[in-house]
């Protein structure tokens, strides 16, 4: 029996955007965040350990209105992820986002009184049986409270930010869904969604992924200015919210949400660059083997081989619970679930939004996949990648929801190492030379995503940064940035680039977590170096990363790699062994293809 290709939302709330029940939940909760408000208001700085019960009564009604959000959130997420064109799933939306903002006001209302404590009583109450689970998370939450403005302030900034701030970021579903694209075959045109065309841009014909690649540009390039405006305004609103707190460094908030040091960050970059000759070598001879003089923007992820044959999404499905279920039966069992009881999303149809996700419904302890599969190797890596985001919160299951928290670049890291288990075990399976050599390719290019294309995106974005604070930048020059980004991130070894990234990405328009790049990279290679790690160790260490996995939000990542793999990721030596494991990839398809060119 074919597996579901739609996933199921019924079993969260029948009906869609017309739930009754969903109505019923947003209202309830509307109630329940109101009477937050009022809670908050009424609490005092405690002055003694008795005291402090009143703060861990209005804990326990926070983490439930926290869950709740988040599940009706990531509800949202999904209708209007599965049609662009679901206008009542947009104004739930933008009920969500208000909430949220609510909430996010009531924090730091108690993060305030958090801050008031003396820090005699703030260390005998952290210590206490009642809250010494959320140790690391109200810490966390006090000292930020102490570099940030007032809790009026605060709060001010988080309701204008519904319709400002969070309202920009909006832009970009109400611009994409109006991208539609022509695509010829057979005689026959028709239009595309902005999903459907960027899988065309993959196919294993060139003249295909070339044509496509111009009708894309041309597509953005007509929407540049809205885009455009858009990023301003997005950039604008965070660098004056910066300048207010006193905050210099557009990085600082991204990294206090990645709990990483810039040291760390300094570091993995370094190793990166100092790897990239090789990858250049990898790009060089790829374009020989493809018979060009070097590789356009769309040959970079071109199979080698023009007869690809189209993987079904059945046998993408079966592979990938096979492969995983070598490292880990529980990951495998998870994911059989998954397919079996339709969490994920997958069907190609127009209406789509571009793009994969995976989104986590705490209050129903479930997850939902939204991907369009193509039947490439491509989407079966995406999917695998997706599937490891679903089980790193399906280990989480039972902890508290503050402690669930974790931030993307640890998210990143179980999806990354998921898609690690399934080209590893891959390419060593192959059946025939050709059939490895397309494998390793593929998992070559993971590498040039992640040391080139994002380290693209992340200089793009710092340069940005640096250059909107003297003013608004038009398309044509935030286009001239981007490609000149690109050009030193791939070391200029390509032949074309793509001006209009920054308006076709998503990344560029979140407003949860801003500078949505770098996580990117450190999740591929601290998953690499947990995948090194996993090999020396054996079958013992599924049980070590799924503790890692655990303790994701409730540690700094060099904490996380201390405790669990006892290294210090503010040194060379971590990253250098992820790296070189990429180069080894290289090395061994550079010596394959020696004798074809």
């Amino acid at each position: 029996m074919a597996l579901q290709q739609t996933w199921n939302l019924e079993s969260i709330f029948p009906g869609g955007s017309s739930s009754p029940q969903l109505k019923t939940f947003i209202e309830t909760l509307e109630k329940d965040v109101q009477q937050l408000e009022q809670d908050v208001k009424a609490l005092d700085i405690p002055q003694t350990i008795q005291d402090a019960s009143s703060l861990e009564q209005f804990l326990g009604h926070f983490q439930s209105a926290y869950a709740r959000i988040r599940e009706v959130s990531a509800f949202v997420s999904c209708l209007t992820a599965q049609n662009v064109n679901d206008k009542k799933a947009v104004q739930w939306s933008g009920r969500v986002t208000s909430l949220s903002a609510i909430l996010q006001a009531v924090k730091n209302q108690f993060d305030n009184i958090l801050r008031g404590m003396n820090d005699e009583l703030w260390a005998a109450w952290t210590a206490s049986d009642q809250v010494s689970d959320l140790d690391f998370v109200l810490n966390e939450s006090r000292n930020l409270a102490q570099e940030k403005m007032s809790p009026e302030l605060e709060s001010l900034a988080l309701s204008l930010g519904v319709d400002g701030y969070h309202g920009w970021g909006k832009m970009y579903d109400t611009i994409v869904k109006n991208i539609q694209i022509p695509y010829e075959e057979e005689g026959k045109t028709t239009l595309l969604s902005a999903g459907q065309a960027f899988n065309k841009m993959h196919d294993p014909r060139r003249e295909v992924r070339q044509a496509m690649f111009e009708k894309w540009e041309q597509a953005w390039g007509h929407s540049a200015d809205y885009c455009a405006d858009t990023l301003n305004h997005l950039s604008g609103y965070r660098l004056k919210l910066y300048e207010n707190r006193g905050w210099d460094d557009v990085l600082k908030e991204p990294l206090a949400i990645g709990r990483m040091s810039q040291q760390t960050l300094d570091t993995m970059w370094a190793v990166i660059q100092d790897t990239k000759p090789v990858l250049v070598e990898y790009l060089n001879r790829k374009a020989k083997l493809l018979g060009l003089e070097g590789l356009s923007w769309t040959d970079v992820d071109a199979p080698l081989s023009t007869s690809a044959a189209k993987i079904s999404y059945d046998d993408a499905a079966a592979n990938i619970v096979e492969q995983f279920r070598k490292f880990s039966p529980r990951l495998a069992d998870f994911s059989q679930m998954a397919f079996d009881k339709g969490w994920i999303e997958v069907e190609d149809r127009p209406g789509k939004r571009p793009g994969g996700f995976c989104t986590s419904f705490p209050a129903s302890d479930q997850t939902r996949i939204f991907m369009t599969f193509g039947g490439t190797a491509s989407n079966v890596s995406t999917l695998a990648h997706e599937l490891g985001h679903a089980y790193h919160q399906h280990v989480m299951r039972g902890i508290p929801v503050l402690n669930q928290k974790y931030a993307m670049n640890v998210a990143e890291t179980a999806s990354t190492f998921a898609e690690m288990i399934v080209f590893d075990a891959m390419v060593k399976g192959a059946g025939s030379e050709d059939e490895k050599l397309a494998l390793l390719e593929e998992k070559i290019q993971n590498s040039v995503a992640f040391f080139m294309n994002i380290h693209a995106r992340f200089l793009f974005e710092t340069r940005f940064y640096d250059r909107r604070k003297n003013g608004l930048l038009s398309s044509d020059e935030i286009s001239e940035m981007m490609v000149e980004a690109q050009k030193e991130a791939y070391c200029d070894t390509l032949t074309s680039y793509h001006p209009h990234f920054w308006a076709s990405k998503l990344h560029f328009y979140i407003t949860g977590t801003p500078f949505y790049n770098f996580p990117y990279t450190f999740g591929y290679m601290f998953s690499t170096g947990l995948y090194v790690r996993a090999l020396e160790e054996g079958p013992a260490f599924a049980e070590k990363y799924d503790a890692l996995l655990r303790d994701t939000g409730v540690m700094s990542v060099e904490n996380l790699a201390k405790k669990h793999l006892n290294v210090d990721l503010t040194e060379r030596d971590f990253w250098q062994s992820a790296a070189n494991s990429c180069v080894d990839d290289i090395k061994q398809f550079l010596q394959m293809t020696e004798h074809r060119v």
